[in-house]
């Protein structure tokens, strides 16, 4: 006789933790998420629903298979993912478990998700991070954006964590914390920490992401706060390459 656990019918959504890649839409417009693991082919987002990764028809989790969203219980397990080299420019998701669900020792595997909050590390450098940047790969249509300080960000594709919030919508919140556990930003961009979006025009919007919002006052005055963080770097830059160029007048 096979033994079974008892079925589980929660009051509310169990609380579980992931690590996941942002990504911004090519136009810029729309944000989201691709997974570190089997998923990472499949973007996501912040409510999203699983599919097989292997094209089946069943409903994910099935039993059989692997398919579905995975978390695990404990946010330090979540964390201790973060030291590994592949995984160090992801970023900390805390997501409420929706649908139906397995349980595991370590976590769950289920089918449906809502991410409520995402937390920025430092930037690579060791600096607090202002914005998430142009990380150099990611999927087509999609940018995968790593954290960046004001010196690192340079001339790159960037958005500023609380702008992100607003892009990908639905409730979500962005954290920033050299050690993961610093003060909300909302998506609307309050707290004292204006949105703020740079990046080029493209063609194409992958459709999982939902429909652009409008540009308002807050992000262009955003917009221009990061703006003139670049041109501070710039103009160090410039002023040391200056000092280089400076000596003794040469001999005809």
């Amino acid at each position: 006789m096979r033994l079974r656990l008892p079925t589980e019918r929660p009051t509310e959504p169990p609380t579980g933790y992931k690590i996941a890649h942002p990504v911004l839409s090519q136009d810029g417009t729309r944000a989201g998420f691709t997974g570190v693991s089997l998923g990472g082919a499949l973007p996501y987002g912040v409510v999203a629903e699983a599919g097989c990764v292997y094209g089946r028809r069943h409903r994910p989790p099935a039993r059989l298979c692997d398919c579905g969203f995975h978390c695990v219980h404990e946010r330090t397990a979540a964390e201790a993912l973060l030291c590994t080299a592949e995984h160090r420019s992801a970023v900390l998701l805390e997501v409420s478990v929706l649908g139906a669900y397995i349980r595991f020792e370590r976590g769950f595997r289920y089918a449906r998700q809502r991410v409520r909050t995402m937390t920025v590390g430092p930037c690579a450098c060791g600096a607090p991070a202002v914005a998430l940047a142009d990380a150099g790969w990611g999927r087509p249509g999609l940018r995968a954006l790593a954290a960046a300080c004001a010196a690192c960000v340079r001339g790159r594709v960037s958005v500023t964590p609380a702008s992100f919030a607003r892009l990908a919508g639905d409730g979500l919140r962005a954290v920033t914390d050299g050690a993961l556990g610093g003060a909300s930003l909302g998506a609307d961009g309050t707290d004292g920490v204006p949105e703020g979006l740079t990046t080029p025009d493209g063609p194409t919007t992958p459709e999982w992401l939902g429909a652009p919002q409008e540009v308002g006052v807050p992000e262009l005055a955003a917009e221009a706060a990061l703006l003139q963080a670049r041109l501070d770097w710039f103009q160090t830059q410039l002023a040391r390459l200056g000092e280089r160029g400076t000596g003794p007048a040469g001999h005809g």
